[in-house]
């Protein structure tokens, strides 16, 4: 069954190019297109701390989508790993997921902090992170997450 799903906005990033670290080191903002949303669509939503953005990774070509397994970041010291067990961008539906700080709002436009998504990144949709929604219980992860993440916000 086909999915239709229209970007409410564009992300504006000063990184064009998907490079994987350092995410920090970038500005970014959501822009909205008044089109799809109200004037009062960010209403409240500076009363949060962080913003989950969902994301469309448009840039990764057809030819570069895993719908198997494979190292992560073709690391072979990484274990070989589903694609649904890893967050890499070469996903079969190519949607990214990020908890940014919310930095401001101002009309249609949110700025945010810690985006991994590049200048133009059509954005699906936009939810407040509550604590609620957090993980429930203890998070395990296996160990080269750390190393692989250890540059990835460093900026």
């Amino acid at each position: 069954m086909p999915i239709t799903l229209e970007p409410i906005g564009a992300v504006r990033s000063s990184r064009s190019a998907p490079i994987d670290d350092n995410w920090d080191a970038e500005s970014a903002r959501i822009e909205l297109d008044p089109a799809r949303c109200g004037p009062d669509a960010l209403l409240g939503l500076d009363q949060f701390s962080h913003v989950e953005v969902l994301f469309v990774m448009d840039r990764v070509p057809e030819s570069a989508i895993e719908r198997g397994a494979r190292h992560p970041r073709d690391n072979p010291a990484w274990p070989r790993l589903g694609i649904f067990a890893q967050r890499g961008k070469n996903r079969p539906n190519r949607i990214g997921a990020t908890v940014c700080r919310v930095v401001a709002v101002r009309g249609l436009t949110l700025e945010v902090a810690g985006l991994d998504a590049v200048d133009g990144s059509p954005v699906l949709d936009l939810k407040p992170w509550m604590a609620a929604f957090g993980p429930r219980g203890e998070v395990v992860e296996p160990a080269w997450v750390a190393e692989l993440m250890r540059a990835y916000w460093r900026g």
